[in-house]
């Protein structure tokens, strides 16, 4: 278990039969609160869409709160496990930047209307829930980091070490805005333009530094 994901109780004991119909539930979940939203989206409505009787839900779940805690922790763990099939291990740090850039902006274009749904509706979950979200984000931008670090080690990247983490930063808020600008950028390039301009931006804003 992740540290500080939370413990979602179910009054059935199989946790493989659990995992499965939570499965089922996020599924379904996830194409309703896109297109509904999540306050508008009954349980009743989930539970239907998932195959089961409202009874049936709450034998997994406790709450709507609950269900929109496992869509965002599901999204999380299919863009990194996305992120991690898309990064080439390279010989340089900005070889393996490049890669990991071009695989960042492919996955929010493959997930693009679930990112959305995360930001749109993460303010409604509890305090706990929603830091553990975001400290799900946060490790995607710590990814980021070390390949920086690794650039700046092994002399293929020239950059600042206090500026690492706003690079990270950075490089994370490009490939979102792939997602949350889609309405205005998808009439002027495609995907692998806007790969190609914004490597090419981020990249060189790697200045040596200026002794």
């Amino acid at each position: 278990m992740a540290s500080g994901r939370k413990n979602i109780p179910s009054l059935v004991k199989d946790q493989k039969l659990v995992e499965k119909r939570r499965e089922q539930i996020v599924e379904a979940a996830v194409e309703l609160f896109i297109s509904k939203g999540f306050h508008k989206t009954t349980t009743r409505e989930i539970a239907r869409a998932s195959g089961f009787s409202i009874g049936t839900l709450y034998e997994y779940i406790e709450s709507k709160e609950d269900v929109l805690y496992l869509v965002c922790d599901a999204i999380h763990t299919e863009v990194e496990k996305k992120m991690e099939e898309a990064m080439v291990e390279s010989r340089t740090g900005a070889e393996t930047l490049r890669h990991a850039i071009k695989g960042l902006f492919k996955v929010m274009d493959e997930v693009d209307d679930k990112v959305l749904l995360i930001y749109q509706e993460i303010k409604s979950l509890p305090s706990e829930p929603m830091q553990y979200v975001l400290r799900r984000e946060e490790h995607i931008t710590q990814v980021f980091e070390r390949m920086l670090q690794k650039g700046i080690d092994d002399g293929s990247l020239q950059l600042d070490p206090e500026s690492v983490k706003l690079m990270a930063h950075n490089i994370v808020v490009f490939g979102e805005m792939w997602t949350f600008r889609r309405w205005a950028l998808r009439k002027h390039y495609t995907l692998d333009q806007y790969v190609e301009m914004q490597t090419s931006l981020l990249l060189n804003e790697f200045k040596p530094i200026k002794k």
